[in-house]
């Protein structure tokens, strides 16, 4: 049984979710945190900073590090097999169809209305860290990391990765 919830957990966002990898993580920390609860926000948090950090597709390394935690390698298996192949059957079958119709004005309208969605989401997703890091860490904590990796990024154009890992050390050494 847990194979088909690990299955479901990561089928189900990588069908209705569009956009790639970073629109589908709220859909992805719905099923994870909220429905089947194997992993609680804080960690959700830290497995995808944490995953942003290394190289390669989000929503891969979610699906076998979430599928590893709960059901070994073949939990991983499962996890990473419902994220890409519903993916890659789907391209595969659709991308023929918008080739064909790539100039036509409906298919662009419907990637601009999707934009502000996936925005959206990626919002909500945002203030959902902001209220568990006001909660776990504190509003000084929370106030500084978000500082510092503001500056960071827009003043002296640090790559992300750096951004995360000093956020890392600064919480494994200096919040208790």
């Amino acid at each position: 049984m847990i194979y088909w919830d690990l299955f479901l957990a990561f089928f189900i966002p990588n069908i209705i979710g569009y956009g790639g990898g970073p629109a589908i993580i709220p859909l992805i920390e719905a099923e994870v945190v909220g429905r089947y609860g194997w992993m609680t926000a804080q960690t959700f948090a830290e497995t995808l900073a944490l995953g942003n950090a290394l190289p390669s597709p989000i929503a891969t390394k979610m699906a076998g590090y979430v599928g590893y935690e709960v059901a070994g390698i073949g939990g991983a298996f499962i996890a990473v097999a419902a994220t890409v192949i519903p993916t890659l059957l789907l391209m595969l079958g659709a991308l023929g169809l918008l080739y064909r119709h790539r100039d036509s004005p409906r298919v662009k309208r419907m990637s601009q209305w999707v934009r502000p969605v996936i925005a959206m989401m990626m919002a909500w997703l945002t203030l959902g860290f902001l209220l568990e890091s006001l909660d776990t860490s504190g509003a000084i904590h929370t106030l500084i990391i978000g500082t510092a990796a503001a500056i960071a990024l827009i003043r002296f154009n640090t790559h992300p990765a750096f951004v995360v890992m000093g956020a890392l050390v600064y919480g494994g050494l200096i919040i208790p």
